[in-house]
């Protein structure tokens, strides 16, 4: 338990710590990301859970983490 609790804390500060040392080096965060990208997310994985079921896990021709790509999120200013 304490090392849980260990760890949120120590991942709380990395997120805070990057949440202020980020822009200082010229990125910028995209707070709307979730927001806007919420139904084309949703698209995509209704997609991909649809080629699971046709044709397994062997080869479905799908990538569900494109959903969430850094670019996006974290920018250059």
């Amino acid at each position: 338990m304490f090392k849980l609790i260990k760890i949120l804390i120590f991942v709380v500060g990395l997120v805070t710590i990057g949440y202020f040392v980020l822009p200082y080096f010229g990125y910028e965060y995209n707070m709307k990301y979730i927001t806007e990208s919420k139904v084309e997310c949703e698209k995509k994985l209704k997609e991909c859970s649809d080629l699971f079921i046709d044709k397994g896990v062997r080869d479905p021709n799908c990538d569900p983490a494109k959903c969430v790509d850094k670019n996006l999120i974290i920018k250059k200013k």
